[in-house]
Formats: C-alpha cells, sequence, structure tokens
C-alpha cells in the first residue's frame, strides 16, 4: 500500500469518525456547546403547536416546551440559551430530529411502537382518536358512509396509515388522497374536492375553530383508535429524555398542567378567540397519575 494510499484511508477514517462523534454527543451537551437549542413546531396542530396572528408558533405543546427550555438553561448554566425555532411537517419531523437539526419535537405527534425505533418519546401529554371532518349537513356519519368517496389525511400520520389499512381490510373503495398538513387537508373538504378528513379529532376541532365560517364544518364518527401525544426526543439519550420527563411531572405536580390544559382547551384561544370547550379525557387523567410513556400498538 502507498504512503499515498494511507494518507487517503486515514482521511476517511477521520471523515467517518466526525459523524460518530457527533452522535454521540447527547443532546445536553450539544446545546452547551453551541448556545443554541433547535425546538420544533407545527403550523397547524391548533391547540398543540401553530401559528398565531402574528405568525409566531403558540399552543399546548409550544408551552410545554418552553418550559423544557428554561429546564436546559438551569441544567447547562446556559442563562443566554438561543432558541432556533424549526417548522415541520408530518413526513420531515423525525428525520429533522435524527439529523440534528431540532433537539425537540413541541406538536402533536403520536407515540407509537413503529416511530419508537427511530425516536424516543416522552411522557404521554394527550390522548385522542381518529375522526372525520366533513361539511355539515352531510350525510356522513362513520367510516362505511366514505365507501367508495375521496378521503384525505395528512401523508406522514398515523391516521393516513390507519385508513389505509381499514380501507383495505374492509374493501371500502375509498380513494384515500394525501395532504401535504393539516391545513391543507381541510382545505381539500372545504373546497369538495374530498368528501371527509381523517385526523385526530382534537385536531379537527382546532381546525374547524380556526375555520372562516365554523358552522359550515362538522366533525363525525366514533374515534377509531386512541393514540398518545407525546413530545419527540433522540433515542439513547436518557439523560434529555429524563429532563423532558421531570419537567412534565413538575407541571403535574404544581398544578401548572391543569391550568395549561384549560387556558388552551376550555378558554378562549388565539388566534380567532374560539374555545374548543374541550374536557379533560379519563386517559389524560390516569396518565397524570401514572406518568407513562406507553406507546400505542
Amino acid at each position: 500500500m502507498s504512503l499515498k494510499s494511507v494518507g487517503a484511508l486515514s482521511l476517511l477514517a477521520v471523515s467517518l469518525a466526525g459523524p460518530l462523534l457527533a452522535q454521540a454527543q447527547t443532546t445536553l451537551e450539544k446545546v452547551k456547546q453551541s448556545g443554541v437549542i433547535g425546538v420544533a413546531y407545527r403550523e397547524s396542530s391548533i391547540p398543540f403547536s401553530y401559528l398565531d396572528d402574528k405568525a409566531q408558533p403558540v399552543g399546548f405543546g409550544v408551552d410545554i416546551c418552553n418550559k423544557v427550555v428554561d429546564a436546559v438553561k438551569k441544567t447547562t448554566g446556559r442563562a443566554d440559551l438561543k432558541v432556533q425555532l424549526q417548522a415541520v411537517t408530518s413526513a420531515n419531523r423525525i428525520p429533522l430530529l435524527q439529523n440534528g437539526t431540532i433537539d425537540i419535537e413541541c406538536g402533536s405527534t403520536t407515540n407509537n411502537s413503529e416511530r419508537g425505533k427511530q425516536v424516543a418519546f416522552a411522557t404521554n401529554y394527550f390522548y385522542t382518536g381518529t375522526r372525520f371532518l366533513v361539511k355539515a349537513g352531510t350525510s356522513v356519519k362513520s367510516l362505511a358512509d366514505l365507501a367508495g368517496k375521496p378521503v384525505v389525511s395528512t401523508t406522514g400520520t398515523t391516521n393516513y396509515k390507519i385508513l389505509r389499512n381499514l380501507n383495505e381490510e374492509k374493501k371500502l373503495g375509498i380513494e384515500l388522497l394525501g395532504a401535504k398538513d393539516h391545513a391543507e387537508s381541510a382545505l381539500m373538504v372545504q373546497t369538495g374536492r374530498a368528501v371527509a378528513f381523517g385526523m385526530d379529532d382534537i385536531l379537527l376541532y382546532g381546525l374547524k375553530a380556526s375555520a372562516a365560517n365554523p358552522a359550515e364544518l362538522a366533525v363525525v364518527g366514533d374515534p377509531i383508535q386512541v393514540e398518545p401525544y407525546a413530545i419527540m426526543v433522540r433515542r439513547e439519550d436518557p439523560a434529555f429524555k429524563k429532563l423532558v420527563d421531570d419537567t412534565i411531572a413538575g407541571l403535574i405536580q404544581s398544578g401548572e398542567f391543569e391550568t395549561l390544559y384549560k387556558k388552551w382547551f376550555q378558554s378562549p384561544i388565539p388566534p380567532k378567540g374560539i374555545n374548543l370547550q374541550a374536557p379533560m379525557s379519563q386517559e389524560l387523567r390516569d396518565n397524570l397519575k401514572a406518568l407513562s410513556d406507553k406507546p400505542a400498538t
């Protein structure tokens, strides 16, 4: 082997070691060294994470993540920590977390076993079920009523997969359409391109409330599958997951979690001051005691 070849191999070894070293660095080490934490938000996941009338991310999940950022500042000693906000979609949220673009995702992400192979989830902080957003007055009341009709769901969501599987199993002949985000999915119903939008019911209530004319829309059907939401962090980083879990536990124990819940689910919220009037589910009440991060199947 020539000296030139040895040199080339050495350079290759260094280049390969770089990503491995970066990957081995924990989130708290990365944040402390850089002075920056990447916080992801969603643009239309009302009331968890969405843009207000000033184009600023707000919501239940955003408020909780802000508490996590405060804990990170205290733990790292970086009172000057800069928050780098990043909008994400259902399709890119996991890749952007894995490659380090974001460090924590504050949205409406379902904690399930499949995703658990790629990322880690903190304590479950909401539970929801798949239902349908339709135009008010339509005859659609259940999944069976959608046989042979165009139905939309947001690409990259568990809801899309659930509907695809049920469509195949029950041979419903649904024309399942995909949209890039929840706002586009809702628009497809409003413009008649789809008869229904299948998504987590709480998000549908939020989209209905924020529509130009909420009375034109309705949320129908029994929940198809109840699933937990949780904040998403990188895998194999127990210290950071513990910090997030401890932050949520602290909010629950102090009563602030319920205060935040009332703020976003049972009070007028921006931008239109509409009250979703969504009481806390029994599943969530149970988890305020259990503090479980158990995924959906």
